[in-house]
């Protein structure tokens, strides 16, 4: 990770586990990657189906100034989120979208698009709900931005009972990245 602030804003809508998305990034960053890290949040009034996103800032220098312009990186979980926030993403930026929530017609000039079927892949795995963690691999595998393992030591501190479904759904996530980054 450069000295400089890099943003991530993972958006969609709620019950998709944005939250828990910025939550486990912004935790493996700061207590597992020797770094300093900051997330906020915001939500609509619906607990399920309003809108929601998590901004994380991730940095090796101390962090002074927790909003977000353009970002580095945005995490498309549905449509309404790709609509959005895609103009919210800096030139030389990258859009993850999910495939099967999102689709896109017209990219922006010098931004980096990538298709991840996380959903899918979380209920292979038998719970749609790891779709997040699925993303946060393929995250990890594009940007390199916060080292796998310690990802997976975050997870195990967020979800004791259900470590091995997340970790296996991050190791998956993990790869559709690598194989979409090629």
């Amino acid at each position: 990770m450069s000295s400089s602030r890099y943003s991530v804003r993972v958006a969609g809508f709620g019950g998709q586990g944005v939250v828990t998305f910025g939550y486990v990034l912004a935790r493996a960053a700061s207590l597992h990657h020797d770094s300093n890290a900051l997330m906020v949040q915001s939500y609509g009034p619906a607990a399920r189906g309003g809108s929601c996103k998590a901004d994380v800032i991730l940095s090796e220098a101390p962090i002074d100034y927790p909003k977000t312009g353009l970002v580095d990186v945005l995490v498309a979980m549905s449509l309404d989120s790709y609509s959005s926030f895609s103009e919210s993403v800096k030139e030389g930026g990258v859009i993850i979208y999910e495939t099967g929530l999102v689709e896109i017609s017209e990219k922006k000039e010098g931004v980096s698009y990538y298709g991840i079927s996380a959903l899918e892949t979380a209920k292979k795995l038998g719970n749609s709900l790891a779709a997040n963690m699925v993303m946060l691999g393929a995250v990890q595998a594009i940007t390199g931005q916060v080292t796998l393992e310690a990802l997976k030591l975050s997870i195990k501190d967020r979800f004791p009972r259900f470590v091995d479904l997340n970790t296996r759904a991050l190791e998956e996530g993990f790869r559709l990245g690598k194989r979409a980054r090629e």
